[in-house]
Parts: structure tokens; sequence; C-alpha cells
């Protein structure tokens, strides 16, 4: 066991390293200013799919540099090499724009592993690519050695991803859904009369915390937890988009639905959990997991 403390002791020093801070956050900002919440930034957090798009992407890139370090010990056609070096450096800009634009929303701790992470990946690509053109010129053999060196660094930059991914959960669901946490049937949540009319509070039900928003005689109900990294929904703007009711979380932008808590917009990808409600005769409002 001591012999993994050394990655994971430096992963964790980037973490509350602040030597980068500057950099970092004039990028995070640029990118942000740049790419306003839209369709675009919508499809490069992965919003369609439901999960992050730059995983997958990734994993096309370091297999395609992975496969051409394994043809090159297998000394096989180098038309192939240079095509599957050729595949993973195209494949590597949207790659990066995805990963970028999901950095740029991330909380400071997870920026600075990111950025080294993004540091090491632009590395391997100028390697990958120094290798490439060495074997158009027939160089194969500083080819082979720089595509190693590419493989070597395009390591390290997938460790901390992989810090990123399952330490620090960048890019997981923060609000997974509550089916299981909830015992089955209604539960009574608190008195309509108790509720403000037109602004969203946070109740408890049990130990899980809950988006309530009462309209009238109608109560929408939510778990409270920002899918994205767990921001207070209830702190959130209410807003309109296109004809529907949203809620705005504070800290990301992250934008659900009132009606199903789908996304509308991201950086988060998983919806928010419905609860379905009713209000009994003396004014008590009750609530259950929806169907998903």
């Amino acid at each position: 066991m001591r012999g993994l403390a050394g990655p994971v002791a430096l992963a964790d020093r980037l973490e509350k390293s602040k030597a980068m801070d500057r950099p970092i956050r004039v990028l995070a900002t640029t990118v942000r200013r740049r790419l306003r919440q839209g369709r675009l930034r919508d499809l490069l957090h992965g919003v369609p799919t439901g999960k992050p798009l730059h995983p997958p992407l990734a994993t096309v890139s370091l297999g395609c540099w992975l496969s051409a370090a394994v043809l090159d010990l297998a000394d096989a056609d180098p038309r192939a090499t240079r095509l599957l070096l050729a595949t993973g450096i195209a494949n590597a800009v949207p790659t990066a724009a995805a990963g970028l634009t999901d950095w740029s929303s991330l909380h400071r701790e997870q920026q600075r592993v990111g950025f080294v992470h993004m540091l090491s990946n632009l590395t391997a690509i100028g390697l990958f690519s120094a290798s490439l053109l060495a074997r158009v010129r027939g160089q194969e053999r500083s080819g082979r050695l720089l595509s190693f060196a590419g493989l070597g660094v395009a390591g390290l930059g997938g460790y901390l991803g992989g810090h990123l991914a399952y330490r620090q959960a960048a890019g997981a669901n923060h609000a997974p859904q509550v089916t299981h946490l909830v015992p089955l049937g209604w539960h009574d949540l608190c008195p309509l009369r108790d509720l403000p009319d037109g602004r969203p509070v946070a109740r408890r039900l049990g130990y899980i915390q809950l988006f309530v928003l009462r309209r009238g005689d109608a109560v929408t109900v939510l778990g409270d937890r920002c899918p994205h990294l767990a921001g207070p929904l209830h702190q959130g703007r209410l807003v309109i988009e296109n004809g529907e009711e949203c809620v705005v979380c504070p800290w990301h932008s992250s934008t659900f639905r009132l009606a199903d808590g789908s996304v509308k917009h991201g950086p988060a990808t998983a919806p928010a959990p419905m609860f379905e409600t009713r209000v009994r005769r003396d004014g008590t409002i009750q609530v259950r997991p929806g169907l998903t």
C-alpha cells in the first residue's frame, strides 16, 4: 500500500496548492464568458446524452494512442500506426473543448488538479503530433520514441483525470435518485400554510433536504441538492425558459425544469429528483418519490 501513497499524495497536494490559482481564475473566467449558456455549451457538457461528454471522448484518443504503441512493439504496418496517431490527435480537439467547458464550472480544488491534467494532456498531444510528423518524414525510430513518451505523459494525465472523477467526484451525480432512501408510500412534509407563496424554500424529509415551491394550492418538490456539485437549489433563481418555469442553481447556473426536474441547461447532466405531492384535507402536504 505504501507504493500507492506517492501519486495519491501528489494529487492531494495539487488540490491544496495555490500556486496556479491566478492563471486558473483567468482561464476559467474567460471560458465562461466566451462560451455562454446555450446549445453548444450544453452539448459540450453532455446534457443531450445525460452524461459528461469528455470522458468517453478521452477514452477514444487514449485507446488510439495505446493501440499505436502496441503496433509499434509488434513492428506492424507503419501506415496503420500513423492512422491511429492521427485519429487520436483529431479526436483530441473536441475532447479538449468538452473538458475545458466542464473544468470551467468546477470548484477551485478540482480546478487545480484539472489544470495539471490539462497541461499533461496538451504535452501528450504535442508529443504525439511530433511523432506523427517524424514518421511522415521517414524517421520511424524518433517517431516511436516520441510516441512512447507521449503515452507516458498521457498516462499521468489519465491518472489525474481519474482522481478528478473518483476522488473529487467531478462529473458525478451529486443528487442520485432518492427512492431507495425514502420508505414506500406518502409522507407528511409540512402544513401548506407554512410555505411562502411563489418563493422556494428548503424542507427536510427525514435526512433528505428538499426544494419546495408553492404556487397557490399547488406545490412543486424536488431534491434540493444540485446534481452538478450539490448546490442548494432553493437559493436559486426562478426563470421562464421557452415557456417553461425553471430553477437556476446559484453555484454554476445549472437549470432544471420544475415540471419534471429534467435538465434545461448544464453543467449538470443528471436531473433533479422529482417528488409527487398532494394536500390532505387538514392542509398537510404529503410527498413521495416520483416515478423514474
